[in-house]
């Protein structure tokens, strides 16, 4: 039984964990004015960051099309069973509904299911990751599509913001919350609930928010996979993730994963965020 496993690029995963999964990631898409520049291929996170802080707006985003869906399926279908393909929050993107446009327009002799992750990043990429282990293990079309929910049941994803200033002006939240939180010099911290950005919290300073995280984390536990995610501060998401591999089994790393391009519009620089699967 070979089931091949799809996700879309907000999930984050970083270029060799999506290879030793054999996860096959569409890419999602960034623009600059006229200029349409696909994530992770046409720019890389770290110039997009450079970009985007001197660029007096933000970039806006967008989906894979239904056409580039279809040629994805049509492209990793020889010799499967089954594909399974997991997205970012359909209540974030309109990811879920191109890709079942472009399963329905497929001329592949197997069946495409569709996951809503109801997450963005990370939180997607591990869901996939678990679906991933279950059809490398040889599970059938239905044993993967049940890992991918049950992983849905038990992730989490939450990040702690510089500034509200990116989900404000890319509409994900109102403009009078984020001018009180840059008044009061407030560090927000926010969570996917049901695909939904919501409020996490609330500190004063960085080092008050990373406490926070940590307790969240940590209260979360145990897990059976976590990962540490940033958009411009590597050396803080490593230090961060040795202080937490106590929460895996034994012998197990956390994932550190850049936030691209696509997720990192709303999220901005100096942001650093957690997702986590809780352990069944």
């Amino acid at each position: 039984m070979t089931i091949r496993v799809v996700t879309d690029s907000t999930s984050d995963l970083p270029r060799d964990v999506a290879d030793e999964f054999g996860i096959a990631v569409i890419p999602q898409k960034v623009i600059f004015g006229d200029e349409e520049l696909r994530e992770n291929i046409d720019i890389s996170g770290d110039e997009f960051y450079r970009r985007v802080s001197r660029s007096p707006s933000l970039p806006t985003t967008s989906q894979a099309s239904a056409g580039e869906f279809k040629d994805l399926y049509e492209s990793v279908a020889d010799g499967a069973d089954g594909i399974v393909s997991i997205h970012v929050s359909a209540a974030l993107s309109g990811t879920v509904n191109s890709a079942r446009s472009g399963a329905d327009q497929a001329d592949i002799g197997c069946g495409v299911e569709v996951v809503d992750s109801k997450m963005a990043g990370m939180g997607t990429g591990l869901i996939a990751i678990a679906a991933a282990r279950t059809a490398q293990a040889g599970g059938a079309m239905q044993e993967v599509i049940d890992a991918a929910q049950d992983a849905v049941s038990r992730c989490e994803t939450y990040v702690l913001l510089d500034t509200l200033e990116y989900l404000q002006k890319g509409g994900r939240i109102g403009k009078a919350q984020a001018m009180v939180a840059t008044l009061l010099s407030i560090k927000p911290l926010i969570i996917l609930r049901e695909g939904i950005v919501d409020e996490l919290g609330k500190e004063r300073t960085h080092k008050k928010g990373l406490a926070r995280l940590r307790r969240t984390t940590e209260e979360f536990g145990p897990l059976e996979d976590l990962s540490v995610n940033y958009t411009t501060t590597p050396d803080e998401a490593f230090n961060f993730a040795a202080g937490l591999q106590h929460l895996l089994p034994e012998g197990k790393q956390p994932f550190t994963a850049q936030i691209g391009p696509a997720v990192g519009t709303y999220t901005g620089p100096k942001a650093l965020g957690i997702s986590l699967l809780r352990r069944q």
